[in-house]
């Protein structure tokens, strides 16, 4: 896929991989409609991007929000004229066993993690059908392949993500628009700083799980976005991001049901 004067739209485009695959296009020379709560982080995008020679225009609002979606499609097309590639990659973290986690935490995580996907993509839909060339990407996780325990809440929707990607992929099939699917590993991104905890865990205990998890991310956002990015212009359909994610993707496939007893060390926190 060339890339090249196509139009973005990254959601979660204020920091992390959402903000390196905004840079990643911008440098291919992609225009880009930035998404994201955070309007400092999305300015600074913004600003960037526009240094690499590219137009860029910022929406903060957040992606629950089913009046802001509804009006996003005509807004990037009046601003930026077209629309070829949507980025779902908004996502949030929760800490916690099942029980542990409320269900109004859960109905949190799962409305940004996976409400939302569906949500703009089926905004964007129209406006894609219009492109000659266009792709839906929808950012998962390893955790949407492998489900640890005390990951129940995040890994259903990551799980759920990759279910929706791959079915629309095949009712697209034929069409112009295609689906890619990344699965990203351990990035150092904020998204376990910042996890919601559960109420009434013990804090030294959350901040433990914090240290924990933190410690497992490792690789550069910048990476994971260059990634992520090649894989468009490759067209591929699924996309594991890390060294880590290509091991433990392969365990699960050699061992789907036993793979937890050889990961568990390495995963649990």
């Amino acid at each position: 896929m060339q890339l090249r004067g196509r139009v973005a739209v990254v959601t979660g485009a204020g920091g992390g991989i959402g903000r390196a695959i905004a840079l990643a296009l911008a440098r291919r020379g992609a225009h880009l409609a930035l998404v994201d709560v955070d309007a400092a982080g999305l300015a600074g995008v913004a600003e960037a991007a526009v240094a690499l020679g590219v137009r860029a225009v910022v929406r903060s609002f957040d992606v629950t929000d089913r009046v802001a979606v509804a009006a996003l499609p005509e807004q990037v097309r009046g601003e930026l004229g077209r629309i070829d590639l949507l980025v779902n990659n908004a996502g949030v973290a929760l800490g916690g066993t099942f029980e542990q986690v409320s269900a109004d935490d859960f109905d949190w995580l799962m409305a940004i993690n996976f409400d939302a996907v569906v949500r703009m993509t089926r905004a964007f839909l129209p406006l894609l059908q219009t492109s000659d060339d266009a792709r839906i990407v929808n950012v998962s996780s390893i955790y949407g392949i492998v489900a640890p325990a005390g990951q129940t809440a995040y890994a259903a929707s990551k799980f759920a993500v990759r279910g929706f990607s791959n079915a629309l992929r095949h009712e697209l099939e034929g069409s112009r628009i295609g689906v890619t699917v990344a699965h990203p590993g351990g990035v150092a991104t904020a998204i376990a700083r910042s996890a919601r905890a559960p109420a009434g865990v013990d804090a030294d205990e959350i901040e433990r799980r914090r240290v924990a998890a933190d410690k497992k991310l490792r690789m550069p956002p910048e990476r994971a976005g260059e990634i992520i990015v090649r894989a468009v212009e490759q067209r591929r359909s699924r996309v594991l991001v890390g060294g880590d994610a290509v091991v433990v993707a392969l365990l699960e496939r050699l061992a789907p049901v036993g793979y937890w007893r050889l990961l568990r060390r390495a995963i649990e926190l």
